[in-house]
């Protein structure tokens, strides 16, 4: 059986983020990737110029065309910009019955563009926090979610990653791109145990898209049938050969304050 893959979330028109990069990181690590669109976002690597959001029903019409027709090994869910759109997803993973869900609780673009707004994050932690095997928050929204600092270490970072699964997720991935230190650290926070994944740091402007590309290999590795903790490891390998190839692209225009593409397909060309 072919091992299928689905992902909830937003397109990015440019092709580095969203459903884009979730499809190409299918892709690249061996699984049949299927989406629902969420958004429609106009933008490039400048930045974001506009979003749309998608009428809830025709969220629920594409659940239903989607998971009444492929065996889902897992499911990613990425951007979900509003109240209505969080709670129609959390009624379709319910009555499709899926657990193996990884939720990439998509707040801001790395333009700074706010993607989520303000009044859905409470939505957001009492409906789909429940229904998540894990939860994939960078440093800042895991701080934003929490309503707290940032996290400056490792420790205060495990404390976060605590206080998230309270919130009734089964486990927390923690990222910690957004730190510094030639490593970068990742904390797979599970009730009791907690899994360090490390990679070299790469200084590199084209970072767009990275926390989508995790979290959908993370997917990947489920849909194969790996434990958490292995789909894990796995992805964060995949994701930093991907950063540390992204400079050999040359996609956009974006000045030196912009974020350009990783290389999803850096094992073939």
């Amino acid at each position: 059986m072919t091992a299928i893959a689905v992902t909830i979330a937003g397109s990015d028109s440019g092709g580095g983020a969203g459903i884009q990069a979730d499809l190409k990181t299918f892709g690249g690590m061996g699984v049949y990737g299927a989406s629902v669109v969420t958004a429609l976002t106009a933008q490039n690597t400048r930045g974001v110029m506009g979003v749309y959001d998608v009428p809830p029903a025709f969220i629920a019409a594409q659940i239903d065309a989607v998971f009444s027709d492929l065996k889902v090994g897992a499911v990613k869910i990425g951007m979900l910009s509003k109240t209505a759109t969080i709670e129609v997803v959390a009624e379709g993973l319910d009555r499709y019955k899926q657990t193996n869900v990884v939720l990439d609780p998509v707040m801001v673009a790395s333009s700074g563009d706010r993607l989520l707004k303000p009044d859905a994050v409470e939505t957001l932690r009492k409906l789909l926090f429940p229904r998540a095997l894990v939860v994939t928050p960078n440093l800042p929204e895991a701080a934003a979610l929490l309503d707290t600092g940032i996290a400056g270490n490792e420790d205060e970072m495990r404390q976060q990653a605590e206080r998230l699964l309270k919130l009734g997720a089964k486990a927390v991935l923690i990222k910690g791109g957004h730190g510094t230190g030639n490593e970068s650290v990742d904390l797979l926070v599970e009730p009791g145990a907690v899994t360090r994944l490390v990679a070299p740091r790469f200084v590199t402007r084209n970072t767009h898209g990275t926390g989508c590309t995790l979290s959908s290999a993370i997917a990947a590795g489920l849909a194969k049938g790996l434990p958490l903790a292995e789909a894990a490891l796995a992805a964060k390998s995949y994701v930093t050969q991907a950063i540390a190839a992204a400079d050999r692209l040359k996609v956009g225009s974006g000045d030196a304050s912009s974020h350009g593409p990783v290389h999803h397909f850096y094992r073939w060309w």
